[in-house]
């Protein structure tokens, strides 16, 4: 006889009323309900009108171990697409999402990693050296502008000059609107909006298409140059040379798609990540010591960043729409069409994996039996793990090793650490982390050869 039950228990408050709860409570909503229904939650709201959300990390694991044809990321994914496209590896879901997976994989590999390093460091020392001194002012920007400079050279080897700041100023007017706090609702209601509303996604079509011009034309060029395609160490080049197992290279659609994808996604969550970094830092004097000191490591320093993106996780949560037969989870049948949400945030602030687990503490990350796989989730996980974590922890190491060498007199314009906003589909610090330079910045003596050796 089956013990197997429908949804899971949740609040049977009016879908208008929960909605009203994750936007204006986020947090305090969620975990309130997860107090009193446990470890996985029904909700719904005027978006979506069912949805689970899981919180326990035997039951992550069995989301993020599950078929991937029955639990779609990609479908949990789709408002992404006015943006990165209908052919992103984000919205794919499959034997077609592995494909991509795998021909996106390689340039984050080997050599190219090494090239990648040098131009974290020098763009680093660029960003440092254009902070005011004496004056007020928030890391979030100097952060973006960093991390779409390092994608910028990374994705396409752009050096700075006028290819790099056309790119980057029509990357900027079309992701610019997509940081406001509503701007994934917009986005999930965009086919249906009409009057006054309309003229804002107009406008980000307009940069859209403006984006997709350059985008096209670059593709064409590089494609009419076959040749000189193997001797660069950018990701366009890897992905126009990349070819799976029956040779089929990805299509210009394709190309267009991913490499959105990973300006999207390669800049504005370490941006974010960065910012509350040093917001931490700057909030705890002990830390900061330590990590700045000369007996620190690079163990500490990598100890640093894991536990200020456990702290504050970028993104609050990833999705799994469940297709075909229903998923069983915890001893509820999860029929298909509902979405599963693992909580990122909620799982890295559960007192019995984090004693104290709001405190700010890196030597969690230095124990014997550190938090494992599904209970430190930033990326995501299983196939869906975001194909750039190395790559952006390795950016998050150089970036915050070189500041902290440099900077000396970076200083907290604020008592208390930033609050929690929604900036698009990021969790961000409200104000963007604001902070004095109280004197100029040391001189860059670490020469960008050594841009390895910091990141190991």
């Amino acid at each position: 006889m089956s013990t197997l039950r429908g949804l899971p228990p949740g609040p049977r408050l009016p879908r208008a009323v929960q909605t009203i709860g994750f936007m204006f409570f986020g947090p305090r909503f969620v975990d309130a309900c997860r107090r009193r229904y446990g470890d996985v939650v029904t909700f719904g709201t005027l978006f979506d009108e069912r949805f689970v959300m899981v919180f326990h990390p035997a039951l992550i694991k069995a989301v993020f171990q599950g078929p991937h044809e029955q639990l779609r990321a990609g479908e949990a994914n789709v408002m992404l697409g006015p943006i990165v496209g209908e052919r992103s590896v984000l919205l794919l879901d499959g034997a077609e999402h592995l494909r991509h997976r795998r021909l996106m994989g390689a340039p984050f590999h080997g050599r190219r990693m090494q090239a990648f390093a040098d131009t974290m460091l020098s763009s680093t020392d660029l960003e440092i050296d254009s902070w005011p001194v004496g004056e007020p002012f928030s890391l979030l920007p100097t952060m973006q502008a960093l991390t779409l400079r390092v994608i910028l050279s990374a994705v396409f080897g752009y050096e700075p000059g006028p290819e790099e700041e056309e790119l980057r100023r029509r990357l900027r007017a079309m992701l610019d609107p997509l940081s406001r706090p509503r701007a994934m609702m917009l986005l999930a209601a965009m086919p249906f909006i009409r009057g006054d509303r309309a003229a804002v996604t107009s406008r980000f079509e307009a940069a859209r298409r403006k984006v997709d011009g350059l985008l096209y034309a670059e593709i064409a060029r590089r494609r009419a140059d076959r040749s000189a395609l193997a001797g660069r160490d950018d990701i366009f080049s890897a992905l126009l040379l990349a070819e799976d197992e029956e040779g089929r290279p990805l299509s210009d659609r394709e190309v267009r798609d991913e490499l959105v994808t990973l300006l999207l996604a390669g800049h504005e969550t370490t941006a974010t990540g960065l910012a509350w970094c040093f917001d931490l830092l700057l909030h705890h004097p002990d830390v900061l010591e330590r990590a700045r000191s000369a007996d620190g490591d690079a163990r500490y320093l990598d100890a640093v960043i894991k536990e200020a993106l456990r702290v504050r996780p970028v993104i609050p949560g990833v999705g799994r729409v469940v297709r075909g037969e229903p998923f069983r989870l915890n001893g509820y049948e999860i029929p298909p069409g509902i979405e599963i949400n693992p909580s990122i945030r909620l799982i890295h602030r559960r007192e019995d994996l984090y004693p104290d687990a709001s405190a700010f503490r890196p030597e969690r990350f230095l124990v014997e039996d550190p938090p494992d796989t599904y209970t430190w989730i930033p990326f995501g996980g299983g196939t869906r793990r975001c194909i750039g974590a190395s790559f952006a922890l390795m950016e998050m190491r150089i970036v915050v090793a070189r500041v902290l060498e440099r900077a000396v007199g970076l200083r907290a314009a604020d008592l208390n650490p930033a609050k929690v906003r929604f900036q698009g589909i990021t969790l961000s610090p409200k104000d963007g982390a604001r902070v004095v330079l109280d004197r100029p910045p040391a001189p860059a003596v670490t020469p960008p050869e050594s841009a390895a050796a910091i990141a190991s």
